[in-house]
């Protein structure tokens, strides 16, 4: 039987919630996972990566309950935003990593296409400003704010692909 992506992820991540709680925090990595320099996706045959990601992540955010996002248990900022949530396995609707920060569209577009190094091509889509940024194969760069842009939040992150 093939397990679909955020399940692989979630069967590695459960042995670890358990684990210890990392001595330091590492916003390094959830900006590079953010930014789409790294990816879990690459990771799911290395479980000692993935299992120091996950034991450092648990013991920084707490499970919204029948939710997939994830809440920091203390402050945190990441590409100098606000974090108001977490989501480790999707973009949406699609498999990959994203963070709701506490910021309008255009301040995170400028904080995210400063850490990639290009602009982003931006949209407005049934109410959506929708920008993305195409880095590799199974990485793009995504930005997604409600109200045509002018929402309070905005969800940004690594899209990898779809999955029904």
């Amino acid at each position: 039987m093939k397990l679909a992506l955020p399940t692989l992820f979630s069967l590695l991540l459960a042995p670890c919630l358990a684990g210890s709680a990392s001595a330091a925090a590492d916003d390094s990595q959830l900006q590079r996972l953010l930014s789409c320099e790294d990816s879990w996706l690459d990771w799911r045959g290395d479980r000692a990566r993935m299992g120091a990601f996950a034991r450092d992540f648990q013991s920084r955010f707490t499970q919204e309950p029948r939710s997939p996002a994830f809440t920091p248990k203390q402050k945190l900022s990441l590409l100098g935003l606000p974090v108001e949530q977490v989501f480790p396995e999707s973009v949406g609707m699609g498999v990959g990593f994203s963070v709701q920060v506490n910021a309008p569209a255009e301040q995170v577009r400028q904080a995210l296409e400063q850490r990639l190094g290009k602009s982003m091509k931006c949209e407005v889509s049934e109410g959506t400003l929708a920008c993305e940024l195409e880095i590799g194969e199974k990485r793009t760069a995504i930005l997604m704010t409600a109200d045509k842009g002018r929402g309070r939040s905005s969800l940004l992150g690594c899209y990898y692909f779809y999955a029904p």
